[in-house]
């Protein structure tokens, strides 16, 4: 087994689990996930997030609705 490919798919189930522990606790926008992540010193950026999320659903582990910002969009 390639050794990269280990560690991601290691990183990768981590990340999913992380995820589905702080969605356990309460509803919470993906600006929210990103920012408790890197709190925790998990570097997580949008373009891993959501792909992961919309696996997540697709697979009937979690569920989510997407809602535009009334703040417009930030950057």
């Amino acid at each position: 087994m390639n050794v990269d490919n280990a560690k991601s798919q290691m990183r990768k189930g981590m990340l999913e689990y992380c995820i589905m522990l702080l969605l356990d606790e309460t509803p919470c926008y993906s600006s929210d996930i990103i920012q408790r992540l890197k709190d925790a010193n998990l570097l997580v950026m949008e373009g891993t997030l959501y792909p992961l999320l919309s696996r997540l659903k697709k697979d009937g582990i979690l569920n989510f609705e997407l809602q535009e910002s009334s703040q417009g969009p930030t950057g």
